[in-house]
């Protein structure tokens, strides 16, 4: 066996054993879409209804709160990113990143502080390679996050979006005026789209987590209009609405980590059919390749074959 057959054969077995990893996690990564998408929708109806109940309490004119309301000169913004613990992901991680940067860089044109937090393994090396600090990182739950993962970024921004100067001189830690939310939007199982949304202060009752513009606008609409319930609140609303903002940031934080884990499965079931096909392709171009090698090889041992013949036949006559 020539060299060249050898080579081409060898890339095929290369080739063929890639494709079985690329094929097992297209098919886990279709197995959590659906899994995904489920807790998804579950988690909707109480971000919403936590929603209105906060709606109702923002029309008390004489309720102020920094989460509320906001301040009246912001100087520092919070962007909390969401990426992925792994990649094989094809864009996901990168379009996410981008677009933290470039809400970072129109935050501070306007003069703004940007303090970063990030979720998954993916933005935290980003960061950290290029030295970039950050306010506080979480890892190791970004493919099937529950409430509990949520839990200690929502308290680390919540301190941040409370904290007064004083205890910021006393404990040495900045607050926030602002927090920004990017993750990845699960449109359909073959678009996802990275998106930035303003979770505090709260300003309208507009853009839930996880919702698509074109079909959830509608279902909030239809809610709005239903929904004619009166509210009664016990105790009094400056109490409750201190209690509920930061559920409501825990839930807007927990529908964007379950909303990206389903555009991470479906980005990385594209990525990966997109490399089992290439890996196809490349097993059919080397066995093409292999074929031409093996009948080049065959084509000149038959001519080394006839030339000897031819040449024992002339030294036979000669004789």
């Amino acid at each position: 066996m020539g060299a060249e057959l050898r080579v081409y054969r060898r890339r095929i077995r290369s080739v063929e054993s890639t494709k079985k990893i690329t094929k097992a996690m297209e098919l886990i990564a279709a197995s959590r879409i659906v899994k995904a998408q489920n807790r998804m929708n579950a988690a909707k109806p109480y971000a919403k209804e936590l929603r209105h109940a906060l709606a109702e309490l923002s029309g008390d004119t004489t309720l102020s709160h920094p989460m509320l309301t906001g301040v009246e000169n912001p100087r520092r913004a919070g962007i909390l990113l969401v990426t992925s613990d792994r990649g094989l992901a094809g864009g996901y991680n990168a379009n996410a990143i981008r677009s933290a940067n470039e809400l970072a860089a129109r935050l501070e044109s306007e003069g703004k502080e940007v303090e970063r937090y990030v979720i998954g393994r993916k933005g935290v090396a980003y960061f950290r390679f290029r030295h970039i600090d950050l306010a506080g990182s979480w890892t190791g739950f970004s493919e099937q996050p529950n409430f509990a993962d949520a839990r200690g970024a929502t308290e680390a921004v919540v301190k941040a979006l409370t904290a007064t100067s004083e205890n910021e001189a006393e404990e040495g830690r900045r607050g926030i005026d602002e927090l920004w939310v990017i993750y990845t939007r699960f449109v359909n199982s073959v678009s996802q789209v990275a998106t930035a949304v303003q979770v505090s202060p709260v300003q309208d009752s507009d853009g839930d987590a996880g919702e698509s513009k074109e079909q959830d606008d509608k279902q909030d609409d239809k809610d709005e209009s239903e929904s004619t319930a009166s509210y009664e609140f016990e105790p009094e609303p400056a109490e409750l609405i201190a209690a509920l903002l930061p559920r409501y940031i825990s839930s807007r934080i927990f529908s964007a980590l379950l909303e990206s884990a389903a555009s991470e499965s479906a980005a990385r079931r594209r990525a990966m059919k997109s490399a089992s096909d290439n890996a196809t392709d490349l097993i059919k171009t080397y066995t093409r390749l292999a074929n031409q090698a093996r009948q080049a090889e065959i084509t000149q041992e038959i001519s080394e074959i006839v030339g000897g013949a031819d040449a024992l036949a002339a030294s036979g006559s000669e004789a």
